[in-house]
């Protein structure tokens, strides 16, 4: 195999790992023997389970900026739009995969002072976050960018905690009243 074609295969498979089973329960042997690679070809392309951790997160968060930025843009404009996110949200909970935040999951079983996986984290929320302050400013009329900015980051805790206590109530319930309230905000 290619070798970008081996390292995207060790991605997709500790990916798959640690999405369901957790960033501290999943070792390096099983990545190595789900993926049927050898040690050697693991450490050929990553230094550390740390470095395969914050590939895992940068392909999920890849995969969902791509998912939702298309399932939002199939709707009207306007608030359509920007309520889309919970709909969307909606989908991914009724999906076999779902198993709640990837950040969320793997930021809780690090350790604090872990600044490299910390700091993947953050950037993939501020993305979040950039990304919902285009949809308001691109369909909400005669906003400033202030206010643009402070409605994105309400926007986005509602759709974090909807993510959160969805997962933890293994109920749709706060995501449809996420979208309730952000009806209201919006």
């Amino acid at each position: 195999m290619k070798h970008a074609l081996v390292k995207d295969h060790i991605i997709q498979t500790a990916s798959h790992l640690f999405y369901q089973n957790g960033y501290n329960l999943t070792g390096i042997n099983e990545i190595i023997k789900e993926a049927g690679i050898a040690k050697a070809t693991l450490y050929n392309h990553f230094k550390s389970k740390e470095d395969i951790c914050i590939a895992y997160l940068q392909y999920k968060n890849a995969s969902f900026i791509t998912e939702i930025k298309a399932y939002v843009a199939e709707r009207k404009s306007g608030e359509e739009r920007i309520l889309a996110l919970f709909d969307y949200l909606d989908q991914f909970f009724n999906s076999k995969a779902f198993n709640g935040c990837w950040c969320i999951n793997t930021i809780s079983e690090i350790p604090k002072a872990n600044t490299s996986i910390r700091t993947e984290i953050l950037k993939q929320k501020q993305t979040l976050i950039n990304y919902i302050n285009e949809l308001i400013k691109d369909n909400l009329e005669g906003i400033s960018e202030g206010k643009s900015n402070t409605i994105a980051k309400q926007v986005y805790l509602l759709y974090e905690s909807a993510v959160s206590e969805s997962y933890l109530q293994n109920d749709i319930w706060p995501i449809h009243s996420a979208k309730t309230i952000c009806k209201k905000l919006i």
